[in-house]
């Protein structure tokens, strides 16, 4: 095998794959990038067994072939290079080697036989279409912050994606929770995703998934099975197991019946939380609202390191109300609203929150209080 192709084209073609690799690897082959020359293409594969990603660049192909070499070290080198360098890659099969050239740097890398690189199998989609990238952007950015860590609930450690019923007709749907806070987001269901089933898109797949949605021009083809789900543009295919196992029903959590309503400058109210929170202790990071008709008081009391209070000018015409939050929990719901104002639906102290932007009902988040 032997090719050359341009340092940028290189650098981002490898980056994108060699993401997907596992630091620890117990396998050394899942260590190491598949190579393939071919034509006027070459692609990139990694895999760690579970995210398979395949990224094809232009380049001009000598001689075709294929290897597998260690990912960090070719990015390393890669992105040492300097920019716009013309980069050659000859592999020397029958010494095991892959030598990268550009300008006066050389380098040989020891390489594994690509017949040992473990290709996911192909699976049959039940279901495909395609979807613009900020669309798809949109309901994953806003609920991954809620996506369990907990090992245990393993099933609640990725965005649930599915087609669901709302006020004017089926949604695509997606809702990620940890049973502290739940964020669930609709989209306009695309042409062809009506029988798509249900699955449960893991936590490092979603994180790989953004990398791929960053040109707003781009329509992703996406494709569901059971046991697999699929997102590609013309050059770079990830594709993903999902979690096996059963989402609960989160529509029980969502409250209803919450009338006490408060508006708020999204962005005053997080800052506001963040600066209250300084003197919370880490442990609990416990602040408490007291809304009374229009001023909301944020407090913090922390005996061990001292209290603090901030009074903000809100839109609230309900009775007095006390309610305790995770300060974390706050700003990362708040984060998520675009537009100015962030409407919370309040019942009692001890019953969940409900927060929307303004009056779109597309993204809802919920955030269960805590004593204080």
């Amino acid at each position: 095998m032997k090719l050359s192709i341009e340092r940028s084209a290189l650098l981002k073609a490898v980056s994108q794959a060699q993401s997907v690799v596992e630091r620890r690897n117990t396998i050394p082959i899942l260590a190491n990038l598949l190579i393939e020359a071919e034509g006027e293409h070459v692609h990139f594969r990694a895999t760690d067994l579970d995210i398979e990603v395949v990224d094809r660049a232009m380049a001009q192909v000598e001689r075709a072939g294929a290897t597998t070499v260690s990912a960090m070290t070719l990015h390393e080198i890669v992105r040492k290079l300097p920019d716009g360098a013309l980069v050659t890659l000859t592999e020397d099969s029958a010494a095991g080697r892959l030598t990268v050239e550009a300008g006066r740097s050389h380098f040989n890398l020891a390489t594994l036989p690509r017949e040992d690189f473990p290709v996911m199998a192909s699976s049959e989609y039940a279901s495909n279409f395609s979807a613009p990238a900020p669309v798809l952007r949109r309901l994953f950015d806003k609920s991954k912050f809620a996506i369990s860590t907990e090992e245990t609930r393993y099933y609640l450690n990725g965005v649930y994606m599915h087609v669901a019923e709302s006020d004017g007709g089926k949604v695509l749907r997606c809702v990620a929770t940890d049973g502290h806070r739940l964020a669930r987001i609709d989209a306009d269901l695309p042409e062809g995703a009506a029988d798509m089933p249900g699955v449960i898109v893991p936590r490092k797949t979603v994180g790989e998934l953004r990398k791929l949605l960053e040109d707003d021009d781009m329509q992703i083809a996406v494709s569901v099975s059971e046991t697999k789900v699929r997102f590609a543009t013309p050059d770079i295919t990830l594709t993903s197991k999902v979690i096996d196992g059963t989402f609960p029903d989160y529509t029980r959590v969502i409250p209803q019946g919450n009338t006490r309503k408060m508006e708020v400058d999204a962005r005053d109210f997080a800052h506001a939380v963040d600066r209250v929170a300084t003197v919370s202790s880490e442990r609990s990071r416990a602040v408490k609202m007291a809304l009374d008709e229009d001023r909301l008081v944020l407090s913090v009391n922390a005996p061990d390191s001292g209290a603090a209070e901030e009074e903000l000018a809100v839109a609230y015409g309900d009775e007095r109300l006390e309610i305790g939050f995770n300060a974390k929990y706050l700003l990362e719901i708040a984060s998520q609203v675009d537009r100015e104002n962030a409407v919370f639906l309040f019942n009692s102290p001890g019953d969940p929150t409900l927060m929307r932007e303004g009056n779109d009902t597309s993204a809802v988040y919920v955030v269960m209080p805590m004593r204080v």
